[in-house]
């Protein structure tokens, strides 16, 4: 199972965790070390899971480290106002300020991987961590060192990779480790342990004081728990309700796995097939999120949107195609614009709503499709000249991008063209990024590139078959 969530959502309560209080019967984290490593995602993981420890820690005199692995600079990809430079300044400076409360004097290393992108820097993750790790360990014996990470299976993808990378450095030099979670809260269920691995829980009970500090050091990261802006895209990413299970007076930590036991519950949480192959979107989660919001990712209002358009419909080579394809054509808005430069037009999507209000706003032009396919494997039959596909290929699997590729060749003619833009900032949540997936088509080999926009945000490029020459060549400006 792939655990998928929208931050957005209200989540499971925290009244509800409390009432059932499922950490009731948990073993107590045993602080009895010498050192302790707080090793973060992303700036405000270490406050929001682990400020407790941290605070008490110090109080006892213990060393602390916090490692952050990421700025956390996507945390909102869609804002308006807030570069992602701006962001990741702003929350290098927020966790600064709140491990200043919690542990004046504690060692704050920030690794400036790309945030979303731990999947990728593993190999350079597990070097920097290990060289840390090692000048912590020589000055204390390995074995009363404390390492705690994101938990493995809090269903985020970047909390995934830094536990795992965490967990073998942590046993390779001999330290004690622990996890701790953060999106379980927002979307486990208290009354399933096995998949929220309950049974591996340890706590750490916090005095009113520590409890006090925590929920002090968790205001100073207001670029998360508040608006950047009123604009669209600028929302708190921890709603009051998310925030809420982090004030609770106790912090709950994922310990190892039982002796001669599998990961268990872990693994069934962030199952993940083979060689990194992530699952592609389920079509559930975007018919939740269509049943959510009546504009989804701003397609209607968002200048940036239509800027985006007009770019792609502009780089078209041709000025008509005889037959298109537009794979995952939302609520249309993007076809009622290549419905005026097409002879017969085929636009799929995988959910019904987006289906349904697209078919709306074509109305009755007789010459568009619209109809609900799950690509890549419901593939519309014949042959294209033009395929269009704009911000669907991050959501597919690297095998049910392959396939996609394979289909898309087979059915494009042999002067087709191939129009492709995506989002080029990581989302922990989608298998991939758009540069992944442009570099995919690229090695592929079946087309190459006429024309490429590159930005910041997005990348939009114009592929053609072996033989297709510029436009002014095709429409005989030059010979």
């Amino acid at each position: 199972m792939t655990i998928t969530f929208d931050h957005r959502d209200a989540g499971t309560s925290e009244d509800r965790w409390r009432s059932i209080r499922p950490w009731r019967d948990a073993a107590p984290l045993d602080t009895d070390i010498d050192a302790l490593v707080v090793l973060a995602a992303h700036p405000d993981d270490e406050t929001l899971g682990a400020a407790g420890f941290i605070a008490l820690a110090a109080a006892r005199g213990i060393p602390v480290t916090v490692i952050v692995a990421t700025d956390g600079d996507a945390s909102h990809p869609a804002s308006p106002t807030f570069p992602a430079r701006a962001l990741a300044r702003a929350r290098r400076l927020e966790v600064a300020a709140a491990l200043d409360m919690l542990a004046p004097g504690a060692a704050l290393i920030f690794l400036g991987v790309a945030d979303g992108a731990l999947r990728e820097r593993r190999s350079r993750l597990s070097t920097l961590l290990a060289g840390m790790l090692g000048a912590v360990a020589a000055d204390h014996d390995p074995a009363r060192v404390l390492v705690a990470a994101t938990w493995r299976g809090d269903g985020h993808r970047d909390h995934r990779v830094l536990g795992e990378v965490a967990a073998e450095v942590a046993r390779d030099r001999g330290a004690r480790f622990v996890e701790y979670p953060i999106w379980m809260w927002h979307w486990g269920d208290p009354d399933e342990p096995e998949a929220i691995a309950a049974d591996r829980w340890l706590t750490l009970p916090l005095d009113p004081h520590t409890t006090a500090l925590k929920r002090r050091a968790l205001s100073v990261h207001t670029t998360q728990i508040r608006p950047l802006s009123p604009a669209p895209g600028d929302e708190a990413v921890l709603h009051p309700g998310m925030r809420a299970h982090f004030e609770r007076d106790v912090e709950v930590f994922v310990g190892p796995p039982t002796e001669g036991g599998a990961t268990g519950s872990l693994r069934a949480a962030v199952a993940e097939p083979a060689g990194g192959d992530r699952e592609s979107t389920p079509a559930a989660h975007f018919d939740d999120f269509y049943a959510r919001h009546d504009d989804p990712w701003g397609f209607e209002t968002r200048w940036y949107e239509q800027r985006k358009r007009d770019l792609l419909i502009a780089a078209l080579p041709r000025p008509r195609a005889v037959r298109a394809l537009e794979i995952g054509c939302a609520t249309g808005i993007l076809t009622a614009r290549l419905a005026e430069r097409c002879d017969a037009l085929v636009a799929v999507d995988v959910a019904d709503e987006a289906v349904r209000r697209a078919r709306k706003r074509l109305g009755e032009r007789a010459h568009v499709d619209v109809r609900r396919a799950a690509l890549p494997a419901q593939w519309p039959t014949g042959s294209f000249d033009l395929i269009v596909l704009s911000e669907v290929g991050y959501y597919w699997s690297p095998r049910d991008r392959r396939t996609a590729l394979e289909r898309i060749d087979r059915s494009l003619t042999r002067d087709g063209v191939l129009v492709t833009c995506h989002w080029r900032h990581p989302v922990a949540e989608y298998p991939a990024t758009g540069d992944e997936v442009h570099q995919d088509i690229l090695e592929a080999g079946f087309v190459s590139t006429l024309a490429r926009h590159e930005e910041e945000d997005f990348v939009l490029e114009v592929l053609v078959r072996e033989g297709t020459g510029s436009v002014a060549r095709e429409s005989g400006v030059i010979a």
